[in-house]
């Protein structure tokens, strides 16, 4: 431990902590120093609720590789966390997913898994977070909107919760994806209900009667310009719904969204 350093469990009681690393070279000795911002890092704990006991971890899950290879310091970046953060995310909300949605079925489950788990929404909630502004970044990617790159964002949020899974484990890292997503689950889930109603109508009925609707036009009204259809779908031959709209899609839709209407459990 270098004089003077700071202990890693207790960020928020000095102002910075200073490792000064020395690296020998033929033509005399280059002294590089690492200071990081511990108010910044407290602040981040209290926003994840969370306190790490290995606070190193935490200085890992923040350093993009454009940091080490400028040579301000010697170490590891946090792509390594971030492959572990990627798997960790999504054993995560799977689990969750199928608590809060008991009744919905694969096909469901892998496409809000997938809305809850893509670059974008990672990279929303490091904003959250305000990850942006405790990142390291070497100068140059810094200086070129490093740290409002979705990827690097992304990765930096996926860094994090690998380091709280590694310094507390899965109840932990558990803990706080449930908090940060909470909300998301609330907006996919009225994604799931106003998303395409073939779709979902197929995904039922294939689940459940192992057969595929069968959509057919019974009427067509109107010039070619401005015709009108009407569909009705079939089950097993029994008719479920009937929709109508300036196209068969639409009509396809609405009568999807009646055969929806009629079956149990949907």
């Amino acid at each position: 431990m270098v004089k003077g350093q700071c202990q890693y469990g207790v960020a928020a009681s000095c102002a910075q902590l200073v490792l000064t690393l020395t690296r020998q070279r033929p033509f005399g000795s280059i002294v590089i120093t690492m200071q990081t911002d511990t108010l910044g890092l407290a602040a981040l704990q209290d926003r994840i609720a969370y306190r790490f006991r290995n606070l190193l971890l935490l200085t890992q899950a923040l350093t993009h590789r454009s940091f080490l290879y400028e040579g301000h310091e010697r170490g590891e970046d946090n792509e390594r966390l971030e492959f572990l953060g990627d798997s960790v995310i999504e054993v995560v909300v799977s689990h969750l997913l199928l608590i809060r949605f008991p009744h919905l079925a694969e096909g469901g489950l892998s496409k809000m898994r997938a809305e809850l788990v893509k670059e974008a929404t990672l990279a929303s909630l490091a904003r959250f977070l305000q990850l942006e502004t405790v990142l390291r970044l070497g100068r140059g990617e810094d200086e070129t909107g490093g740290r409002e790159k979705a990827s690097i964002l992304a990765g930096g949020f996926e860094a994090l919760i690998a380091a709280v899974y590694l310094d507390g484990g899965y109840t932990e890292v558990s803990r706080l994806i449930e908090g940060l997503y909470t909300p998301l689950f609330v907006e996919v889930s009225g994604m799931e209900r106003d998303r395409d109603f073939k779709t979902r109508l197929q995904e039922y009925t294939q689940l459940h009667l192992q057969v595929t609707p069968q959509y057919t036009v019974t009427h067509e009204h109107g010039p070619d310009h401005a015709k009108t259809f009407e569909v009705v779908i079939t089950i097993n031959g029994r008719p479920y719904g009937r929709g109508q709209g300036r196209s068969k899609k639409e009509a396809e839709q609405q009568a999807a969204e009646e055969a929806l209407q009629s079956l149990p459990g949907d």
